[in-house]
């Protein structure tokens, strides 16, 4: 249970750099989302080909992950677009609302009872969303979009933890990445009608950092995400994800000085969310007797 709370903390410390590249990246949130998905699917095709390790499935199978893999691309183009229209800091602070959406939809899909405990606490990170909203005009179109983007976070981790319990993360991975990248093809023309990019093809300077979103930030942190999945319930892993936005505004701040347009309600919207963090995670410590890796 260790290792697996481990590699959690891994991956969320790897997504706190994702923000940033929707800035640095001179893309689209659609097209940076296509091609995270692409690089990322063929280095997994080309590591599992070389080791051996690919696994052959069977057409529906495939299907059923590479869908899946859809949802989080479609979570992608909204989280990009979150940051393209308000900053990065926002941006990162409506993902923290996974955790609330998940409280919600994963007994739904799941058929369980709702917990009204998890509804409640989780539901202050909604209050600092609110807030944050309510104050600062200037970034609501990106906290519309970020919230969306939480949606489909919520719906990838649930449908997720049902996949770690059948396949190797491997196998996850790969297909996610390859169906990601083909549903997104379908419709990415369409998108591109709505939001026109001023070009198609990543600079060399946007393709590297291209290659290090993918391998290091897609690849590597899923992989840590999908193992962490086989001992650790959705929840808790949209609930520690909650760290994620403290590791990205820290980074956004040193780089970009995004401390200089961040007001006060975005602070004291952060605090609720930090408050909503802190209250869960004692939670979960209490009832499960587990250590909350922090």
């Amino acid at each position: 249970m260790k290792k697996s709370y481990i590699q959690l903390h891994i991956a969320v410390l790897l997504a706190g750099f994702t923000g940033l590249f929707g800035r640095l990246i001179n893309l689209n949130e659609g097209l940076i989302s296509w091609y995270r998905l692409l690089i990322s699917g063929l280095v997994m095709w080309i590591y599992l080909s070389v080791t051996g390790k690919k696994q052959n499935l069977p057409l529906k199978e495939r299907f059923r992950i590479g869908s899946i893999g859809f949802i989080l691309g479609i979570h992608w183009i909204f989280f990009y677009g979150s940051i393209k229209y308000s900053n990065i800091s926002v941006g990162v602070v409506c993902f923290a609302l996974t955790s609330f959406f998940n409280a919600i939809l994963a007994p739904l899909i799941n058929k369980k009872r709702l917990s009204f405990q998890e509804i409640a606490l989780s539901s202050l990170t909604l209050c600092g969303i609110a807030l944050i909203f309510g104050m600062d005009a200037s970034f609501r179109l990106g906290i519309v979009l970020g919230i969306i983007s939480a949606i489909f976070s919520a719906l990838y981790t649930i449908f997720n933890e049902r996949l770690v319990q059948e396949y190797e993360s491997n196998t996850i991975i790969l297909n996610q990445m390859i169906g990601g990248c083909l549903g997104l093809t379908f419709i990415l023309p369409v998108f591109l009608l709505f939001s026109p990019a001023a070009y198609l093809v990543p600079s060399m300077n946007d393709f590297g950092w291209l290659v290090v979103l993918s391998v290091f930030c897609t690849v590597l942190m899923y992989f840590l995400i999908t193992s962490a999945l086989k001992k650790i319930s959705s929840f808790t892993v949209s609930l520690t994800y909650n760290l994620e936005p403290l590791y990205t505004i820290a980074l956004a701040i040193i780089v970009y000085k995004e401390n200089k347009v961040l007001s006060t309600g975005f602070y004291i919207g952060l605090s609720f969310i930090l408050i909503s963090l802190g209250l869960q995670m004692y939670r979960v410590k209490a009832k499960n007797s587990e250590p909350v890796l922090l």
